[in-house]
């Protein structure tokens, strides 16, 4: 079990978030940690200040939440220690918001580490309506849709890492076209040599976070990943050959856009499609744009800080 001490810095930085939280009215406090810690410590700090909005707790392990549901604070499990800390703190709001412990129109202090191990030393007021947006069990059930809400809830997923992370730091779009697949092939054509090609099932299922790496770095060449319904890539870099009539489209959408929308009015497929301007991830079903994602703003890319040591003989100014 991993833990984190509250140090008289970290509960500093505890004091100076709640504070925050307070004089901002946040709807919630996120905590970011690297381990279990002293739950009763931080559930007493809130009571003191008498605050009544909710403290959610982060850390990748369930095990290092152990005390913290007894201590009155709402824990929750990441799954995500190799991540890096933007992904992290990201994961972590979708996965309250998922879970309704903060609104997603709400505001929440958070509270991390940035810059060294088990030292808090960062705070963020983030406006989450104008951040991100979270597909919910009930915005997926409207759908009404065949594919399994588990497909979808990957496969969004996956369009948002994308649309958040581009790669090798260059923006990335991306389609994704779900269920009905049968379909979806009479209207589809290679654009090119197909990487999934002559794989088994099991090796082409995007249940698995080595098929979604590598379905990120297939994203960056041309055509659409069709997907069956239960998440695994038919077949990847296809051409839609979709007619676009009757659609009622938003001016400066572009190509990717129009196939998701013209092809889940052919077929019976839901479509994911990623903006490569925008990182925003739009879900289109029967030819009308039913969700829309948009991802938190870009990560800070840290740089070395150059620093040279005044020389021995250099006065003091």
């Amino acid at each position: 079990m991993a833990n984190q001490r509250l140090t008289k810095h970290n509960t500093a930085m505890l004091r100076a978030a709640f504070e925050l939280q307070k004089d901002l009215s946040a709807d919630a406090l996120l905590v970011l940690l690297d381990g279990h810690t002293d739950w009763k410590k931080i559930s007493q700090m809130s009571s003191d200040m008498e605050l009544d909005k909710p403290v959610i707790v982060a850390v990748d392990s369930s095990d290092d939440l152990e005390g913290a549901a007894e201590a009155g604070l709402r824990p929750l499990a990441l799954n995500k220690e190799k991540a890096p800390l933007l992904e992290r703190l990201q994961h972590a709001l979708l996965e309250a918001a998922a879970d309704e412990m903060i609104k997603i129109n709400g505001e929440v202090i958070a509270l991390y580490g940035g810059f060294q191990q088990g030292r808090l030393d960062s705070i963020s007021h983030l406006k989450l309506d104008e951040r991100m947006r979270r597909l919910t069990t009930r915005d997926l059930q409207m759908l009404e849709s065949s594919v399994p809400l588990k497909t979808i809830k990957t496969v969004v997923d996956l369009a948002v890492q994308i649309g958040l992370e581009g790669r090798e730091g260059k923006p990335v779009g991306a389609l994704f076209v779900i269920g009905d697949t049968r379909k979806v092939l009479d209207h589809a054509s290679y654009s090119g040599c197909d990487p999934f090609r002559g794989y088994n099932r099991k090796e082409r299922s995007l249940m698995d976070p080595k098929v979604q790496e590598d379905a990120k770095e297939i994203a960056q060449l041309d055509g659409a990943f069709v997907v069956t319904s239960d998440g695994v890539i038919e077949r990847s870099r296809q051409m839609l050959e979709v007619l676009h009539e009757e659609l009622n489209m938003s001016k400066g959408l572009g190509s990717r856009h129009w196939a998701a929308a013209a092809i889940t009015r052919r077929t019976k497929a839901i479509a994911v499609a990623v903006s490569q301007s925008t990182g925003t991830v739009r879900l289109y079903q029967d030819g009308f744009l039913m969700l829309q994602i948009e991802p938190m703003d870009k990560g800070i890319k840290w740089q070395e800080i150059a620093f040279k040591p005044p020389s021995a003989s250099g006065s003091e100014q």
